[in-house]
């Protein structure tokens, strides 16, 4: 049975995509880029970038992304006013992955909402497993 995002998304059980890397292998240019926030150094959440999404990220100093699950480029915010400003841009040893430092503007980064309020939650790391099941974070719920 096929999940919506919204029940994976609030979920307390532990479902993970472990067939989301073969998606992402289709596309003939692509590197995983994991976004930190520049001054705490917590880390938001992990996206994925083309080289048509990293040039416009440099040229706008904001965080552009690929989205897997669209197929289409994403400019972080545009659509919830949640932009991430680009203060720099680090890749790894190896050059197969890219790490964004980046500053949040407005109320979140990730699309989820907190519980019973209008909030976007600060990073798309909301949740631990604690056991066999997810718990949420107090301070991100």
């Amino acid at each position: 049975m096929k999940r919506n995002n919204k029940q994976i998304e609030e979920s307390k059980e532990i479902q993970l995509d472990f067939t989301k890397l073969q998606q992402v292998a289709k596309i003939k240019e692509i590197l995983p880029v994991v976004v930190q926030h520049a001054i705490t150094k917590e880390v938001l959440m992990l996206a994925y970038i083309t080289p048509e999404a990293l040039k416009k990220s440099i040229e706008l100093k904001k965080a552009v992304f690929y989205s897997t699950t669209r197929n289409e480029l994403w400019i972080k915010g545009d659509t919830s006013g949640n932009y991430l400003e680009l203060q720099e841009i680090r890749i790894n040893c190896e050059q197969n992955s890219l790490l964004f430092l980046v500053i949040p503007v407005n109320d979140g980064v990730c699309h989820t909402l907190k519980k019973n309020k209008n909030e976007h939650r600060e990073t798309c790391f909301y949740r631990k497993i604690n056991n066999d099941k997810l718990e949420f974070i107090p301070k991100y719920d």
